[in-house]
């Protein structure tokens, strides 16, 4: 990188200053009026408004909400993806926030909210700077992150065909890139890694079928209540004396359910939970794992089970040279003793995953944690209390719109 782009970079910066107040706009227009899933009709409108007017190609997908807006540089070259989650969580917020939700049971608690408006700043940004990109910018506005695969059905839906040049020369997609906010770090510092970043998160659900019967003859019966609890424990066991430590797998039962009142044995028991792993080795070791535990518990016992794993989100990998060189230009734009290479995976998920998987990019995360908040203690993502400093959005368009020049430098 020579020393023009990176003053370049760095001058970048006090442009988003610039652009903090419609930024922060956008972003308590979206808070105040979340939308959960896939489908967010207002989310949509209200992102297409803020575009409205930038030299961009808008593609509104048909299967969810999702909007693509394709800028396209005054030189020829590559594609780099930049993209931003819109949905809220089915949360009732308690923050008391002058933009709180007026939306009954539903809030940004995860961030989404910054996440879209901090793209739409990085795209006015990249707009006013489009002679010096070689190549294209495809901004990707993404629905149902929160456990809806709303990437993925972007994906299929064609995210990733760009169509050619004016010239008819190709322009394929070579980078992805995605901020996302997060209560961990102070306001304003970024934090990320190369490899795994990200766990794969798939759902577990147990069903325990014995045979009913008076709670005051179990004999006579076959409770599912004690062979549902011996495999939560089982489970437990099975984890930490089968999978290597330095390769976690993690298995979180999050609940139980059975029977109807205090006399009766229940006929069946069922156990629902979460599993999670950083390499796509150890989820299938947990898979299996959880599968030969509970059918020889149930075996054990004569009773029966039905077992089902659902896959969800893969693990979520950063690109290694991808990453280093996000964590090195996010350097030059907040400093390098606000950026943080973090030393292992975290085990939340994203179907930033799927992308990742047919692109090579990298996430970083956005310190939102205000100054005067004590980062032990703060609410963090996904609680109904959380709340995050909308000055760190300078760095997060900033960031956007830096590494974007420089997958386009030419």
């Amino acid at each position: 990188m020579t020393a023009d782009t990176t003053l370049d970079i760095r001058s970048l910066r006090e442009e988003a200053t610039d652009q903090l107040g419609a930024v922060v706009e956008l972003r308590r227009t979206l808070h105040r009026w979340p939308e959960v899933g896939n489908e967010l009709p207002l989310t949509r409108e209200h992102v297409l408004g803020a575009i409205d007017g930038l030299p961009v190609d808008v593609t509104r997908h048909e299967s969810t909400s999702g909007i693509t807006a394709l800028l396209t540089g005054g030189r020829p070259g590559p594609t780099v993806l930049l993209r931003g989650d819109m949905d809220a969580l089915p949360l009732h917020e308690d923050t008391g926030l002058d933009f709180t939700s007026d939306v009954d049971g539903a809030m940004h608690a995860c961030g989404h909210d910054t996440h879209t408006a901090m793209l739409v700043g990085a795209a006015r940004l990249l707009a006013d700077r489009r002679g010096e990109l070689a190549g294209r910018v495809l901004f990707m506005f993404q629905p149902g992150e929160e456990g809806h695969h709303g990437a993925r059905f972007m994906l299929d839906e064609g995210l990733l065909d760009v169509p050619p040049l004016a010239d008819g020369s190709p322009s394929p997609v070579t980078g992805a890139f995605a901020v996302h906010i997060t209560s961990t770090l102070p306001s304003g510092w970024i934090g990320s890694r190369g490899g795994p970043l990200l766990a794969s998160s798939d759902r577990l659900l147990v069903k325990v079928t014995g045979r009913g019967g008076h709670a005051s003859e179990p004999y006579r019966a076959l409770d599912p209540i004690p062979v549902a609890c011996e495999i939560v424990q089982a489970l437990q066991t099975m984890v930490t004396r089968s999978i290597d430590v330095f390769d976690p797998g993690v298995v979180t039962v999050a609940r139980i359910t059975a029977g109807t009142t205090n006399n009766v044995i229940p006929e069946t028991a069922e156990i629902e939970g979460t599993v999670r792993a950083v390499s796509e080795k150890t989820r299938s070791r947990v898979h299996d794992g959880i599968r030969r535990v509970v059918d020889g518990i149930a075996a054990a016992h004569g009773a029966e089970v039905d077992v089902l794993i659902e896959p969800g989100y893969p693990v979520t990998v950063n690109d290694q040279d991808f990453a280093a060189t996000a964590l090195g230009i996010a350097e030059q734009v907040v400093g390098s003793d606000k950026v943080v290479r973090q030393p292992h995976p975290i085990m939340g998920a994203e179907d930033w995953s799927y992308v990742l998987q047919r692109v090579p990019g990298a996430m970083v995360f956005l310190g939102g944690t205000h100054p005067d908040r004590d980062l032990a203690s703060a609410a963090p993502n996904h609680s109904n209390l959380v709340v995050f400093d909308e000055q760190a959005m300078v760095n997060g368009v900033a960031t956007y719109a830096a590494v974007a020049l420089h997958h386009l430098s030419g």
